[in-house]
């Protein structure tokens, strides 16, 4: 049983101890406060034209993303209806769930140590997929990489959209930030 209130997850403890030294020194920031840190990952399955046809979907999605995550994921659902696509204000479309704290650490350190390397034909993730104000994107073709999925139960392969949300005021600061938790960049 993991004692909770004592435990530092791995990814928390070496920004604490290693990259936020590296960082401050790196930009030559003068107050700790303005080193950039990890504000949030959220994370996102889109189901579309199969939620259409089967309600379902869009619980299966939920499930498979609450398992990832480790936190219950929620339901997103239709603003606006939409004729050409058959959709209907307030069906649910997809699921997404929000990660702080420590369990965004553990998501973070379980995506860049076991669920990339297991990526068919991984060469790296896009340098070039900030949005300006110190944000990553990044897309999953497959959902079935990470380790908490069982691939015998699995009925549809999701794809998932993982935003890391982070303080950082410029790209160079965002890059440098997840180049140190060994993010593997191609550029």
């Amino acid at each position: 049983m993991l004692d909770t209130e004592n435990y530092t997850p791995r990814l928390r403890a070496a920004f604490r101890d290693t990259i936020r030294p590296a960082l401050k020194e790196e930009f030559g920031y003068t107050n700790d406060m303005q080193i950039p840190r990890l504000d949030k990952i959220v994370l996102n399955i889109g189901c579309g034209a199969e939620a259409v046809k089967d309600s379902k979907k869009a619980k299966s999605a939920q499930e498979d993303l609450s398992t990832i995550a480790g936190q219950h994921a929620v339901i997103t659902s239709a603003k606006n209806s939409i004729a050409g696509f058959r959709v209907r204000e307030g069906m649910p479309l997809g699921a997404k769930v929000t990660l702080r704290g420590n369990r965004m650490y553990e998501f973070l350190d379980r995506l860049i140590t076991v669920a990339m390397p297991r990526i068919r034909d991984f060469r790296g993730v896009s340098g070039k997929s900030f949005d300006g104000r110190g944000n990553y994107a990044m897309g999953i073709k497959e959902h079935i990489v990470f380790p908490e999925i069982n691939f015998d139960k699995v009925d549809e392969v999701w794809g998932i959209d993982v935003i890391i949300a982070t303080t950082a005021k410029t790209d160079a600061e965002a890059k440098a930030l997840l180049k140190h938790f060994n993010m593997p960049f191609t550029s």
